[in-house]
């Protein structure tokens, strides 16, 4: 069972990302296996869509939001073990490119450690700040997907689609990871799912313990992930999956180590990344919690 953490990037957290690197090493000397960032373009004050597609509110905890691709490279050049991750970067918000190049960049300064998880988000107000059409976010991320493998695997690259373009280019600066960075995808939907199918390397589903710990509703997605992957022709043991953590403010150490033994054991899921940014308010707070969880989990 592997277990990894998210960097300072939220919440008060996120006032003290000047020791983002203290922190990265000092989680991989504790013995996590991975580290990560989520992404929050920003939070808009009167949401018309609130928190994960439901409602009308965003938690005040994802006002500050540090930025996903600068806190991955600080983690990159602070450590040389753990693997890296987003869970998730809404990608379509970012031209395509310049997602590529960062990615890229990232990934050769860890040596291959990067995990890159992609989502299409629920906020209409971060699309409309970026110019974007939020009804066509779906069929965005899928060219995204075809202008990555394309950037990432040939030389020169190049692409045409209904909503993405990009121009016949010199791509000779290749991420380390051969033939490419596996395409982790968040899911809820069938319709999400049936994308992972196609298309992921791996499934990055979330819980929150203890408010939100659904174990038949897992094993259910990952039935009808399995059955879809089938479909397409895949193998379902080739998607990896990595399961979010969140924990509500307040809750044990050892309610949320149970929790994720408990999960690992009844659902094969053996990758975990916990966000203590509801919980723990400083980066020392968060170190010594991670190595708590560790200690606890027998992975320390």
């Amino acid at each position: 069972m592997k277990i990894g953490f998210a960097l300072p990037q939220f919440h008060r957290q996120a006032f003290d990302v000047a020791r983002t690197a203290t922190f990265a090493a000092a989680i991989e000397e504790a013995g996590g296996a991975s580290l990560w960032v989520g992404d929050r373009n920003l939070a808009a004050v009167r949401p018309v869509v609130g928190y994960g597609g439901r409602g009308t509110t965003i938690p005040e905890e994802l006002n500050p939001a540090a930025d996903p691709f600068v806190l991955l490279g600080v983690a990159a050049a602070s450590t040389s073990r753990v693997l890296l991750g987003s869970h998730v970067l809404i990608a379509p918000l970012y031209p395509p490119v310049q997602l590529a190049r960062s990615l890229t960049t990232i990934d050769l300064i860890s040596g291959g450690r990067l995990l890159p998880g992609f989502g299409i988000g629920w906020s209409p107000e971060e699309y409309r700040a970026a110019g974007l059409d939020f009804t066509r976010r779906g069929a965005r991320m899928d060219e995204l997907l075809d202008v990555l493998d394309a950037i990432w695997t040939t030389d020169p690259a190049r692409y045409e689609g209904d909503q993405l373009s990009v121009p016949e280019h010199h791509s000779p600066l290749k991420p380390a990871r051969r033939p490419r960075p596996p395409f982790y995808l968040g899911a809820l939907s069938e319709r999400a799912l049936r994308r992972v199918a196609r298309r992921g390397d791996g499934w990055l589903p979330l819980t929150v313990v203890p408010s939100y710990v659904d174990v038949d509703g897992l094993l259910a997605q990952r039935s009808t992930l399995d059955e879809l992957a089938r479909q397409d022709g895949r193998d379902p043991r080739a998607i990896d999956t990595v399961l979010r953590v969140n924990i509500d403010a307040g809750t044990s150490t050892a309610k949320v180590v149970d929790t994720v033994k408990d999960i690992h054991e009844r659902t094969g899921i053996d990758h975990f990344m916990i966000d203590s940014m509801y919980e723990i308010d400083t980066v020392e707070g968060s170190v010594e919690h991670a190595r708590r969880i560790l200690e606890l989990a027998g992975r320390g």
